[in-house]
């Protein structure tokens, strides 16, 4: 079973979200701001990362940024999740280090496509 760290602010968000991946075969562990994803997807060890980019404490671009920057989590795949669709969003956060996109509403079939297609490469 594929562990996914699910970063997410909105309680709402995350509810749905963690209950329709746990129906679907995953175990998902949760953190509600940057700072606490940085340091979970250290002692966590997720299989994948799903990142809200507007996070308090410290944003989602930052905290990809810092897991990207660490050997041990480096090559931990991460899909950023954002409300707040602008024009160059996906660009930047794949300059974050990203590793694909989606935004909310989560449309689940395309995001667990986008799960498996990490998954299955072994992204980095």
């Amino acid at each position: 079973m594929s562990k996914i760290l699910l970063v997410e602010d909105n309680e709402m968000n995350r509810d749905m979200l963690s209950r329709r991946l746990q129906r679907k075969g995953f175990e998902v562990v949760i953190a509600v701001d940057g700072k606490a994803g940085v340091e979970m997807a250290s002692s966590a060890s997720p299989d994948i990362i799903l990142m809200d980019l507007s996070l308090p404490v410290m944003d989602g671009w930052e905290a990809t940024r810092q897991i990207k920057a660490d050997p041990a989590t480096q090559g931990i795949p991460v899909i950023a999740l954002t409300a707040h669709a602008m024009s160059g969003d996906e660009v930047k956060a794949r300059e974050a280090g990203c590793d694909d996109y989606d935004t909310k509403p989560v449309n689940l079939n395309r995001l667990l496509e986008k799960i498996g297609n990490l998954l299955s490469s072994g992204a980095s």
